[in-house]
């Protein structure tokens, strides 16, 4: 069974860098200092799992009153296309909807930028680097 939560253990954020480290510093290559960073103590972080093995991650956190910042959402490679990115950024969106965010940006990978323009997120910025890997802002409004 597929489920999506909110990690509140230490246990259960382990799980999410655990995932984090698979897909961005050994499939992508970005180095674990910067993918590990002074954020993860205070970004709230979202765990995907298949019968209690950990598939994906993702979190958000407040950078401005209202605007939330989605960060370092990824599905181990063998599992996409199997529509559980939709189903993290639904429950991302969904928690900052109940904190009261009103917009949520984000820093897509460029070969992302059609995934996160079908869940209504708008390009923002020419393209840039972050870690190597080309990148694009892109944000959306989001209301209750």
């Amino acid at each position: 069974m597929i489920e999506v939560k909110i990690a509140c253990s230490d246990l259960e954020r382990e799980d999410a860098y655990q995932v984090r480290k698979k897909v961005f510093v050994e499939e992508q290559g970005v180095p674990i200092s910067l993918e590990i960073d002074e954020f993860d103590k205070s970004a709230t972080h979202f765990i995907v799992y298949d019968e209690n093995q950990p598939i994906g991650a993702g979190r958000i956190r407040e950078i401005n009153k209202g605007i939330g910042k989605v960060e370092r959402v990824c599905i181990l490679r063998e599992l996409r296309g199997k529509h559980l990115g939709n189903l993290i950024m639904h429950e991302l969106e969904k928690h900052a909807k109940s904190v009261g965010m009103t917009k949520i940006i984000l820093n897509a990978q460029s070969y992302a930028v059609p995934f996160y323009e079908k869940l209504g997120y708008i390009v923002t910025s020419p393209e840039f680097m972050d870690a190597d890997i080309p990148h694009r802002a892109m944000e959306k409004e989001i209301t209750s």
